[in-house]
């Protein structure tokens, strides 16, 4: 069915009127000295196409009508020149090769009103060729050529980067957390409560101007990095005035319209808000002692004014529904010219996964199962963005801008998880109703000032603010013993209440996370000499200044039967904490406060930095560009302890960070660069916490380490890299790493649970190539292929860390001995969250005459390590999974309609363990031979196809 969907919407599609149209590109040069012209304006006459051209001084205007046209060429102190009969044929290119002399007439005043091109493909690679560290990028033209519609599934298309669950970030295969994002140049925080991480699906693909993604360190951008460091730009001011609305509808295979169970919140949780009464009342005692101390009917008193919403409701899921609203606008005030770019981004998707999940005994038996569950687990997530940015030109010289990007997010999530405990004979039933919401703002004021044609500076003063929280997490588990009793028959399933609370049995649970973020950062450049000159000597200065606070407080409620209370324990969910079996007398149930002092924290980061570079030009061949960059961190954290402020952290560490990068011109296309530069890895402020956090669906304890040290890499990378033209690229990239005690996620194994912490290896080492391809065919004589680009890109990567013959991990286990008891060595094996190999590959078709344009994206990449194994418990691997993705779009006036299947393959999401330690899993992870490595989890996300429609109101109006 899904598939005659589809092809009813392709046959509308190609049945309509198809509009002939041509392309002109070309080349602009000065007459005299026949240096390309940057910024030439390239007009067709009596239409409103046009363009400038580029660095290299090429043009490109697509969708021309056919026939006997007139192009206007014209630039600042040059003399206008006409070309008159061009003639443009449908679906073929005409070139334009030409040249401009200098005008006759002096100039007196000029106002510079145009913008530079910074979202087109050519654009970003000139911008990559021009940056002095190695880089990669993506630009807006091809995001939204692939249709992705954040910024995580956009990134996928870089070399060297993948994605885990969606949303983070992995760079030459090294985890999130040594990766360093940056928004519109000022660091993001973490977005995550348990680790480092920066949710890229936060960031919608609409209000992207481009990424860039810096591979190699220098003294202008932060010293916090190993994998990369991830500038996300968004867009600063519109090149015309227009209003745009676009709606998207999708449906995902195994989810919609499938029946599922959830939870009912209240409030309005669709924009991620919800209702008051999923609060902790402000009358409950603020400590555990003071409440347990209570009586157990007064506590049970207390447990009635929590609402009983427990219950479970039957719904048919609906489509995900997509919208975003589009408005720029530029006019003038006096002789300010301002610029107004509005996006509104609103979604509510659905997510269905049947998950298998598997825990073993991990001795020396093979496939000794000890858990074994399904889990029909079912989330809503709400998300409205707004990106509202000012800017205000009131001179060539200066230049200011307010930028603000506002995310809410929600996410609605219901597991029920039925199976069995092997080793105890039980069945089990439990169930885990979730409401996360979360609220991110940043906010910037940015000014830029030319003070001089040879001294530039520019400055941001920034605010951010992260808000997440979690009201009322219920959780409840049933026990059933398989055995059968007197009857003939299997007891009743009842609710498990142990004497002493754990967050795996039944409570709720509540959590609060306030952080706010200041930043000052000032930038200068002074350039010697002629700044004219093809390659002046530059030297760049500047200081970042940062500080964090962030406040955390978790609270645990749990439910304890009072005597016997075994009549209230066996009913359903719905029914079994009603007010009138929450009475604290003897066949009832209590409440009791199972918080700890250490389950609440405040953090503190005070990050300070300064920088200076300079170039050193060697002719018009080499460039050496030296660097040093100083940062100076101090992170605390602070609990009360016994109703006591008790520091537990204090990191104060100054960390010199110097850079080399070395450019030598082979050729004018034609570059090879070296670099070193040296950085750091700090531990984020919840990895130092020693807070215990339960994850239901991995069920896990997760729990900061405060022995925790700074890492610290050492850099090296080669590039070699040809440009056959200004939208082509071809690049082999090779890179060495040494890590000093770098940081990495480690699983501890006690009966029948798991738990996480985090640890400092001793070494690592981390090397490998990388290859990038962006190819298109314009000099072919078929013109398929001409309006045909691939791009595609392959990293090959080899890591090893050298753990140690033991590992400390506090406040849970001690001190970890590596060796397991049949002799067998973990303590050298690929770096956590490491593939060792990644491969993205696409191929893009716009038509210029018609407005069709499609795509065929795939995406793979190796076998990772998810986290670290010990002595008990192997190391869990994600296993590979292609990828592969189909787009199709076209053109009417003014609506554009697009279709895609994103995931066609719909293969497995597997997570294995390497019972054998060989430091891999074999193709035998589902066999039952006596040295198999075990499969733990499994499940499918379900293709997914969408229909979005694009409407641009009115006329665009384009601004001189």
């Amino acid at each position: 069915m899904n598939c005659k969907i589809f092809l009813l919407l392709f046959s509308l599609f190609s049945s309509a009127a198809l509009a002939q149209t041509g392309t002109i590109r070309g080349t602009i040069k000065d007459g005299k000295t026949k240096e390309s012209l940057i910024g030439c304006t390239v007009l067709v006459a009596g239409t409103q196409l046009g363009t400038t051209t580029d660095i290299e001084g090429n043009f490109n205007i697509a969708n021309v009508p056919t026939g006997t046209q007139k192009v206007v060429i014209s630039y600042i102190s040059y003399q206008t020149k006409e070309i008159p009969n061009v003639r443009v044929e449908s679906g073929n290119t005409t070139v334009i090769d030409t040249e401009l002399d200098e005008g006759g007439t002096a100039l007196q005043e000029v106002v510079v009103r145009g913008n530079k091109a910074t979202n087109t493909e050519i654009a970003v690679i000139t911008e990559i060729k021009q940056l002095k560290p190695i880089a990669v990028g993506i630009s807006a033209m091809q995001i939204q050529k692939s249709q992705d519609r954040d910024a995580a599934a956009a990134i996928r298309r870089i070399p060297g980067v993948s994605i885990i669950d969606n949303r983070f970030v992995l760079i030459r295969g090294l985890a999130a957390r040594y990766n360093s994002v940056l928004i519109n140049d000022v660091i993001t925080p973490s977005t995550e409560v348990d680790t480092r991480s920066f949710s890229f699906d936060l960031v919608p693909s609409n209000i992207i101007d481009r990424m860039i993604v810096f591979k190699s360190g220098s003294a202008e951008v932060p010293g916090d990095f190993a994998g990369g460091i991830i500038k996300i730009y968004t867009k600063r001011r519109p090149d015309r005035n227009f209003v745009d609305a676009g709606l998207t509808v999708g449906y995902r295979a195994n989810t919609t319209f499938q029946n599922v169970q959830t939870q009912t919140r209240g409030g309005l949780n669709a924009l991620g808000l919800w209702s008051a009464d999923q609060q902790i009342p402000a009358s409950f005692p603020t400590r555990s002692a003071d409440f347990n101390q209570l009586s157990s009917p007064e506590r049970a008193a207390y447990a009635k004014l929590l609402p009983n919403t427990w219950g479970l409701k039957n719904i048919s899921v609906s489509p995900d529904i997509r919208f975003a609203l589009n408005t720029g606008r530029r006019f003038d005030i006096g002789n300010v010219r301002v610029s107004n770019l509005t996006s509104i981004n609103y979604s509510l998707t659905n997510q269905f996964s049947d998950i298998d999940l598997k825990l073993y005994d991990n001795g020396t038996i093979a496939n000794a199962i000890n858990q074994r569950y399904n889990d029909a687990n079912y989330a809503r997530s709400s998300r409205l963005g707004i990106l509202h940015n000012w800017s205000a030109r009131f001179s060539p010289a200066f230049n200011l801008e307010w930028k603000t990007l506002y995310n809410q997010l929600s996410t609605t999530e219901t597991v029920v998880r039925t199976g069995q405990n092997v080793d105890t004979q039980t069945d089990i039933r439990s169930y885990s109703e979730r409401f996360e919401n979360r609220s991110i703002l940043t906010t910037q004021l940015a000014g830029e000032h030319t003070i001089s044609p040879l001294t530039k500076i520019d400055w941001i003063g920034s605010f951010g603010f992260t808000g997440r929280w979690e009201p009322d997490w219920r959780r409840a588990r049933y026990l059933r013993p398989q055995a059968v009793g007197a009857d003939g028959q299997l007891q009743p399933f009842q609710i498990a209440t142990p004497n002493d609370p754990t967050p795996a049995e039944v409570g709720r649970f509540n959590s609060k996370l306030h952080e706010y973020v200041y930043s000052g950062i000032v930038n200068g450049e002074h350039t010697f000499g002629n700044p004219t000159d093809r390659e002046p000597n530059r030297i760049r200065f500047g200081v970042y200044g940062e500080r964090k606070k962030r406040d955390y407080a978790a609270r645990f409620y749990a439910y304890k039967g009072v005597g016997a209370a075994s009549a209230v324990k066996t009913q359903d969910i719905a029914n079994a904490f009603a007010p009138s079996n929450v009475t604290g007398y003897e066949g009832g149930f209590t409440l009791e406060d199972g918080t700890r002092d250490r389950d609440s924290y405040q953090g503190t980061n005070n990050y300070l930095a300064g920088y200076v570079s300079g170039d050193v030009n060697f002719g018009l061949k080499a460039n050496l560009t030296l660097g040093f960059r100083g940062e100076y961190n101090d992170q605390g954290i602070t609990s009360n302890i016994n109703g006591v402020p008790t520091r537990l952290v204090t990191n104060k560490i100054f960390s010199p960070l110097p850079s080399v990068n070395f450019t030598y011109k082979l050729t004018d296309r034609t570059n090879f660069r070296l670099a070193y530069s040296s950085s750091v890895n700090r531990p984020e402020l919840r990895e130092l916490a020693p807070f215990n956090y339960y994850d239901f669906n991995l069920l896990a304890n997760i729990q900061g380490n405060t022995t925790l040290t700074t890492a610290t890499i050492q850099n090296v990378d080669a590039k070699w890299e040809f440009y056959p033209s200004p939208s082509e690229l071809i690049s082999v990239t090779g890179f060495y790493k040494y890590f000093k005690n770098p940081i990495e996620q480690y699983l501890l194994f006690q009966p029948n649970e798991l738990n996480y912490t985090f640890t400092n290896a001793q070494s690592a080492q981390n090397y490998g190539v990388e290859i990038e391809v962006r190819k298109g065919f314009q000099q072919s004589a078929s013109s398929f292929l001409q309006n045909t680009q691939v791009v595609a890109n392959v990293s090959l990567i080899k890591s090893q860390v050298n753990v140690g013959d033991f590992v400390t991990a506090p406040d849970l286990s001690g001190t970890i001995q590596q060796y397991d008891i049949r002799g067998i060595a973990d303590t050298k094996r690929a770096l956590a969250g490491q593939s060792p190999y990644l491969i993205n590959a696409g191929i893009y078709y716009a038509a210029p005459n018609n407005g069709w344009q499609w795509n065929v994206l795939y995406n793979i990449f190796g076998q990772r390590i998810f986290t670290v194994g010990n002595t008990q418990a192997p190391t869990i691997y994600e296993m590979p999974r292609h990828a592969i993705d189909l787009n199709l779009s076209r053109q009417f006036n003014k609506i554009e309609l697009r279709v895609g299947i994103q995931d066609i393959l719909n293969q497995n999401v597997r997570f294995a363990q390497d019972f054998n330690r060989d430091g891999k899993i074999g193709s035998d992870v589902t066999s039952q031979s006596a040295d198999a490595d075990q499969l733990i989890r499994k499940f499918k996300r379900g293709s997914y196809y969408t229909v979005s429609a694009v409407y641009t109101f009115g006329r665009r109006t384009v601004i001189p």
